[in-house]
């Protein structure tokens, strides 16, 4: 396995494979879970050569705290990377992403005001430039994120469409914990007893699924999974909607099941956690 820190030596690298081989592209801020290493391991079925990228980017974060508390665990993400047979891994320095504080932005339009974009103003502004970067920087064949950004996939998709980026997007189901909890790099932040109650996420989404395959109205499924989290003593409820996945916009009656998506999320002992379930799987 390879490891690169300047955008120099990983392109000078991968030219030599760049006519002859297909390269999978496997965006990460570290702190690597089982959910990482599925991506490296569907792109290690697609593709000739993976690069995976470790990189925590501080243009899409919206609160300084968040970003300071992010974990880094780049010795122990090499491993896991390592045994996985990743082939190469990029891991710069801010300053070699970012050499001047970025003067250009990316508004990907309503889609990234819906959701995750109401809570975190100006985060998909910051995905859209950094994933643009490593699009440019690794010039990859294929890209693979995980489910549980199930937002951030379809804003990626708006950003490969409208700026004709010469690649695939591939998306890959989200690995959970046995209590259903989607696998995330925050959860290290959780005790043993607030990743377990935590698991509430996934069973009010699995429980809104149920019910919205059996009724199309979404107002009494909302006061469920409302009513749910009033009964936690330490779980809060952020939002839980509905929505189409063309826009994100929450849906009052469900008219499209193929597209419709089921978001959630709750903060626990200070720990913003998110998940989601597509109605139809």
């Amino acid at each position: 396995m390879k490891v690169f820190n300047t955008i120099q030596d990983l392109r000078a690298y991968l030219s030599d494979f760049r006519n002859n081989s297909k390269i999978g592209l496997v965006p990460t801020m570290g702190a690597l879970h089982q959910g990482h290493i599925s991506l490296v391991n569907e792109s290690k079925k697609q593709a000739d050569i993976t690069v995976a990228t470790i990189f925590v980017n501080p243009t899409q974060f919206n609160n300084p705290e968040d970003l300071e508390k992010y974990p880094r665990t780049l010795k122990g993400d090499l491993e896991k990377l390592q045994a996985a047979n990743c082939d190469v891994v990029f891991a710069p320095e801010t300053k070699e992403v970012y050499p001047n504080k970025p003067e250009v932005s990316i508004n990907l339009g309503a889609i990234t005001k819906e959701l995750e974009g109401k809570f975190r103003p100006g985060h998909f502004d910051g995905v859209g430039l950094v994933v643009s970067k490593l699009f440019h920087i690794v010039q990859p064949d294929l890209a693979f994120f995980g489910q549980k950004d199930l937002q951030q996939f379809f804003v990626i998709k708006k950003l490969v469409d409208e700026l004709n980026f010469p690649l695939q997007l591939q998306m890959v189901p989200t690995e959970r914990e046995l209590n259903g909890l989607a696998m995330s790099s925050r959860n290290m932040r959780l005790s043993e007893t607030e990743k377990e109650e935590a698991g509430l996420l996934y069973e009010s989404l699995k429980e809104a699924q149920k019910s919205l395959l059996s009724s199309p109205s979404t107002l009494t499924v909302k006061a469920t999974i409302e009513e749910l989290f009033k009964k936690s003593e330490r779980l809060s409820l952020e939002y839980f909607e509905v929505v189409n996945t063309s826009d994100f916009k929450p849906l009052q009656v469900v008219t499209e099941k193929e597209k419709t998506a089921l978001c959630i999320a709750a903060e626990i002992g200070g720990v913003r956690l998110i998940d989601n379930l597509l109605l139809i799987s």
